[in-house]
């Protein structure tokens, strides 16, 4: 499996590889936005993992693109430190399938929802 991360964060997103490769994931990591629709041109992954705050293009950026240009069938969860009712309810709206706040979720609460959305065991 093939996922895509979107998140600026060195750290968190060092965290995110290592975890998700020791699941056997192939992960590739964007900076931001931009590099996020740059990847999407060669590189289809099985889902999106994306910050919202993130420099050159935000997530709501990438959303609002991938949600008029496509492509729209690659599942896109959104981890972010915005944690407002209209943050959650905008990137629902743009075709995001769950939505975490990083402080309140664990990795392994997120790899079992990656898992649910995407039908694995």
């Amino acid at each position: 499996m093939k996922i895509l991360v979107a998140e600026d964060d060195k750290f968190i997103a060092s965290a995110y590889r290592v975890k998700f490769s020791n699941q056997g994931w192939d992960v590739t990591i964007a900076n931001n936005g931009q590099e996020v629709i740059d990847h999407l041109k060669t590189f289809q992954p099985d889902l999106i993992l994306l910050d919202l705050i993130m420099p050159v293009l935000d997530g709501f950026d990438v959303l609002e693109h991938l949600h008029k240009n496509g492509p729209n069938n690659i599942p896109i969860i959104v981890a972010s430190n915005l944690g407002q009712k209209e943050d959650k309810d905008r990137a629902f709206k743009l075709g995001a399938i769950d939505y975490f706040v990083k402080s309140d979720m664990t990795l392994e609460t997120l790899i079992d929802k990656i898992k649910q959305h995407l039908k694995l065991k």
